[in-house]
């Protein structure tokens, strides 16, 4: 057997190649075992078409189900006032599947409808697992699935999209909480208010989180109970297709948050003993909780599970358009523990034992799957393990991802913030964590995403300025702690976007500093709505410094895409000293100089760089930034020649670095 090129092209592997080989033999058996040599798993992974509830051609309608532990199956509804009735009685087929068809006239559009379920020992009301549409009543609070055949369903009116990851630059939104009021927001306000917005900043990328419906609202989407029901409390399904349909139209792909690492714990919202049964799609006895998320886990080695999962996939790259998926909770499918209280500190770590080989091989299949159906489309892991290979392909021994997540960056500027002065700030090491990675997978570097801006722990801009935010962001109104944070800011946001070798993320909000945590309505804050929105207004008010950092965000990011695959550029370090807190290093005929001190500028500062001459294009330091100006940008700064450095072709650049300040300059 030749090879794999993930072994070859990293020797430290070599000791675990049968645990790599292995994996990849255990994917193709598990897809020829799915498909049976007569499908594509595209074929395979078709479910929705067949599963839930539908109009057949002769306008009947029928509904199927997989409930093999039920031992009857009744539907109620609006339709025939929720009552057991032996003429909405299931019948049951073969391999745990029921099945009832029903006239036309039965069911209309919007009806409300569940599945009453009997198992020995025990009945309850069930939401149908492949159901399309799942409303809750405002009065009572209570679930239902809902019939949806509008009269005149969406058409998309942009075909053959193809997502710009040249880079990629994403995104990352709410829904709900993408409104200035103290309510949840919709599709509709978000196509209309917000998604010019991102265009306008430049971002190619959205990834909405929150997308598969969720009973508690302050999940942030992450316990999932009916997974091919876009969330009713956003809009209805065609307004979603419309939100999708004109961010195509703004050159924009939409990414989804998918949740398959886990579900909520319901039972008659959720899949939670669905057919009365605790083990139909979960783990049965201690593996079947995931006590620190309080959800249950699935079981990737049961086919009818794998069914599920990526017939979910294709359902809504089919269905809705989306251009691909971020999936959640990747490190909690890897390893039996889930990842809790591993350090994972050497290849070891990653071929012990304690690895699922089911859930790897579902992740790979997925990935496998999501490329059929659409080539183009985007597969992003959320790691923080370091499972080699993640991103890497398939052929080459990998689990098929396009990025992973460099969930390194964002721990690193929040310890960072914590615990170390200005002063103890090592540009070495800033280096080090934001270009640290795998040469052959690439990565969405980001400095922070909704993670880092929920309650209970602080935004970057938090960390910087704290309170001051609140009385000292007026134009003209000079303060220490501000100025500080507006400069490093900008600064941390630079040098981890033009770092990137795939992708770079932005949560909603974030790019103009957005003051204040998360916390979505509950309890503890009497059903509070004020800080699960966004207010707008701040970056609007030309009288308010949070436009400084929009303004920068923009001009970053026009400036990453005005250059031709900036991502793969190769990056080279010209310069780092710890103790004047100073880096450099081009990418192409671009110089990014940063000077992290908090007080200490310098004049006819030098570094080696090919010769010729040099122009700021981009500097923190500009007034329309909030900067004090104190560099003269309109400037031409020609090398000066040292013979000892000729063969090089490098000559000394020396430049004026203010404090607290980094620029990008462009050889002419």
């Amino acid at each position: 057997m030749k090879k794999l090129k993930l072994i070859a092209n990293d020797p430290w592997l070599e000791p675990y190649a049968r645990a790599i080989e292995g994996r990849h033999e255990h994917v193709l058996a598990k897809e020829a075992e799915l498909t049976g040599g007569r499908q594509t798993l595209s074929g395979f992974a078709s479910g929705y078409l067949y599963f839930g509830l539908h109009r057949t051609a002769d306008g009947e309608w029928v509904l199927r189900e997989w409930a093999p532990g039920a031992t009857a199956i009744y539907l109620t509804g609006t339709f025939n006032g929720w009552q057991k009735s032996e003429n909405c009685r299931l019948a049951r087929l073969e391999n745990g599947v029921w099945e009832i068809i029903l006239p036309t006239e039965t069911l209309h559009h919007a009806d409300l409808y569940k599945l009453l379920v009997e198992w020995d020992g025990g009945s309850g009301e069930r939401i149908p697992a492949w159901c399309r549409r799942v409303v809750q009543d405002g009065q009572t609070g209570i679930f239902s699935a809902q019939v949806w055949d509008p009269p005149a369903p969406y058409v998309f009116t942009h075909d053959g999209f193809r997502p710009d990851t040249s880079p990629l630059l994403i995104y990352e939104c709410h829904i709900g909480m993408a409104t200035e009021d103290e309510r949840t927001g919709t599709y509709e306000e978000f196509r209309a208010n917000v998604l010019p917005r991102i265009a306008r900043d430049g971002y190619n990328a959205i990834q909405i989180m929150a997308i598969q419906e969720h009973p508690y609202y302050g999940s942030f989407g992450y316990h999932v109970s009916s997974f091919f029901a876009a969330s009713s409390r956003f809009g209805t399904p065609d307004e979603l297709k419309r939100l999708i349909d004109e961010a195509h139209g703004r050159g924009i792909a939409v990414i989804m948050d998918i949740v398959h690492s886990h579900a909520v714990r319901n039972e008659v919202e959720g899949l939670g003993r669905f057919d009365g049964t605790p083990y139909q799609y979960f783990h049965a006895g201690s593996r079947r909780e995931h006590r620190q998320w309080d959800s249950l886990c699935f079981d990737y080695g049961k086919n009818e599970v794998l069914h599920f999962l990526l017939s979910n996939c294709k359902f809504w790259l089919e269905e809705y358009r989306f251009d691909g998926f971020r999936f959640d909770g990747v490190t909690s499918m890897l390893y039996y523990s889930h990842g809790l209280g591993e350090a994972f500190t050497c290849y070891g770590d990653y071929y012990n034992g304690s690895q699922d080989d089911d859930a790897i091989a579902y992740l790979t299949l997925a990935n496998r799957l999501i490329h059929e159906v659409n080539p183009h489309a985007i597969t992003i892991a959320e790691e923080v393990s370091g499972m080699p290979g993640l991103a890497a392909r398939f052929d080459d021994g990998g689990y098929g991802f396009d990025y992973r997540m460099a969930m390194n960056i964002p721990d690193f500027w929040i310890r960072t913030l914590k615990e170390k002065k200005d002063e103890d700030w090592h540009p070495s090491t800033i280096w080090c964590e934001t270009t640290n990675r795998r040469a052959d997978e690439k990565t969405v570097s980001y400095a922070e995403s909704h993670d880092q801006a929920l309650v209970g722990d602080k935004t970057i801009v938090f960390w910087l300025i704290d309170a001051d935010m609140y009385w000292h962001m007026q134009v003209g109104d000079r303060n220490m702690a501000v100025d500080r944070g507006i400069a490093l800011h900008k600064m941390i946001r630079l040098v981890t976007a033009t770092t990137i070798n795939g992708g770079y993320l932005n949560f909603m909000g974030n790019e103009f500093g957005h003051p204040e945590w998360i916390d979505f309505p509950r309890e503890g804050n009497g059903w509070s709505y004020r800080y699960a929105r966004r207010q707008w207004r701040l970056v609007d008010d030309m009288n308010l410094k949070y436009r400084y950092l929009g303004d920068f965000d923009r001009a970053m990011l026009a400036l990453i895409r005005s250059v031709t695959d900036f991502q793969s550029l190769p990056m080279q370090k010209v310069w780092d000293s710890d103790g004047d807190q100073t880096l450099a290093y081009m990418r192409g005929d671009l110089l990014f100089v940063f000077n992290f001190s908090p007080g200490r500028s310098f004049t006819d500062y030098g570094f080696l760089t090919p010769a010729g001459k040099y122009r700021i294009v981009l500097n923190t330091d500009e007034p329309r930034f909030g900067g004090f100006g104190l560099t003269d940008d309109t400037l031409e700064y020609p090398t000066h020649y040292d013979p000892l450095y000729e063969r090089e072709g490098k000559e000394w650049l020396k430049l004026y670095l203010p404090a607290r300040t980094a620029m990008i300059l462009k050889r002419l």
